[in-house]
């Protein structure tokens, strides 16, 4: 039996499915990013992240915290809340040169 090719991901404005697209259009959602940001430094609980989100509505914060699991982003610690992974702070830290030139943009 023939091995079938791995499915790829959809993605918005993307018929090709390349790893890139599939991040880009995942890191562009609404929150996401802020998400991600706001866990860079330290876990947090639903209702903290919520508060650190500027009071983000639950469900979308439920919703991008699913697809940040699903792609081994983020990872939910028992008692702990809601962390990156060795994956999700290795993203972060592709992030901060950005977050640098953007500090430097804004003083300019």
């Amino acid at each position: 039996m023939a091995k079938q090719a791995p499915r790829r991901p959809s993605v918005r404005g993307s018929r090709t499915g390349r790893p890139i697209m599939v991040l880009l259009d995942l890191l562009s959602r609404r929150w996401t990013l802020r998400i991600l940001w706001e866990l860079r430094s330290e876990r947090l609980t639903s209702r903290a992240l919520r508060t650190a989100c500027d009071d983000a509505s639950p469900t979308i914060l439920q919703t991008r915290l699913t697809e940040l699991r699903a792609a081994g982003f983020v990872e939910l610690f028992p008692a702990e809340g809601y962390g990156l992974t060795a994956l999700g702070r290795e993203l972060c830290e592709t992030f901060l040169p950005l977050h640098r030139f953007a500090e430097r943009w804004r003083n300019r």
